[in-house]
This record gives C-alpha cells, sequence and structure tokens, in this order.
C-alpha cells in the first residue's frame, strides 16, 4: 500500500461529510478493472469504471460499470435520451474532466455532466470507485455515490 495522499474526489466527500474508506495500490499500465478489484480484495462486481462519451448533439455523458462490464452506446443514449453517443479520446479526458485515463471518477469533475450508473448497482450497499487518481479506489455507500455526483440507474451493459 501506498503512503495515504488525498485526492480531489476525497477532499469533495469529505466537505460534504460523506462516509468514505480509501484504498490504494500500485498500478501497473497493462492493469484491467478485474486485476484491481483482486488487488483490493473485492468482487469485481462491486468495483465500477467511469466512462466519458460524447453524444451527436455535442453534450458529454458520464456512464460508470461494473468493470468487467462492457459499456453498451445504444442503450447509454437512449438513457440519456440521445440518438447516438461515442466514446470521447483520451487525450480530451483530461482537459475535460480534470483526470487522467485509469483515473476518471464521477466525482469531483471540472464541470458536473448527467451521470449514469448501471443498474446492479443499486443492489449493492458499497461501490468501489476511482478516487481521482491512478493507483487510488475509494469505498462508499452507493446512495452516497448517487447523491453526491447527481447519478440516476439505468441499464447500460452489453449483453443483458
Amino acid at each position: 500500500m501506498k503512503k495515504e495522499e488525498k485526492t480531489n474526489v476525497m477532499r469533495v466527500l469529505e466537505a460534504k461529510k460523506i462516509p468514505y474508506e480509501s484504498h490504494s495500490y500500485e498500478p501497473d499500465a497493462t492493469m484491467t478493472g478485474e486485476q484491481i478489484a483482486q488487488l483490493l480484495g473485492e468482487d469485481a462486481d462491486n468495483v465500477f469504471k467511469t466512462l466519458v462519451t460524447q453524444a451527436k448533439s455535442g453534450a458529454y455523458y458520464v456512464f460508470v460499470v461494473p468493470v468487467r462490464e462492457e459499456l453498451d452506446l445504444k442503450k447509454a443514449a437512449k438513457a440519456a435520451g440521445e440518438k447516438a453517443v461515442a466514446m470521447i479520446k483520451q487525450k480530451e479526458l483530461l482537459p475535460l474532466t480534470g483526470y487522467v485515463h485509469g483515473g476518471c471518477s464521477p466525482i469531483g469533475m471540472k464541470k458536473p455532466f448527467p451521470t449514469f450508473i448501471h443498474e446492479s448497482a443499486s443492489g449493492l450497499e458499497r461501490i468501489f470507485v476511482s478516487a481521482g487518481k491512478v493507483g487510488f479506489q475509494i469505498e462508499l455507500s452507493v446512495a452516497d455515490l448517487m447523491r453526491v455526483a447527481n447519478i440516476r440507474a439505468a441499464d447500460l451493459v452489453v449483453g443483458e
């Protein structure tokens, strides 16, 4: 475990008095979300990744899905009320959100974007999402995450 650092996500949660636990791990550029879940000693169904898309209308949308699942772009567009959405280019992520690839969190982005979480999260008590920096995850209640980031649940993944 790395020395405890405070990320912007942690500062946002503390300012809003939302309880969380932080977890850190030694990152590796080739690491998958499932491998991160293993390092945390967690079921991959409890660990979620944050994906940023842009619709044909130009609007941006954020989707939070389990790390082992793939975002279904058609379902994502439907949830957002758009005709189509596409993943943004990796180089656009930092200027748009303030986060780098692998460290993107639904909490504390530069600007708030409409955000959706896969409906499987509603069956969980606690959830893991990026703490806004590669090598850091936060664990908090699903209800707190949905409230702090103004998230709505929807069916978002391929194959369901």
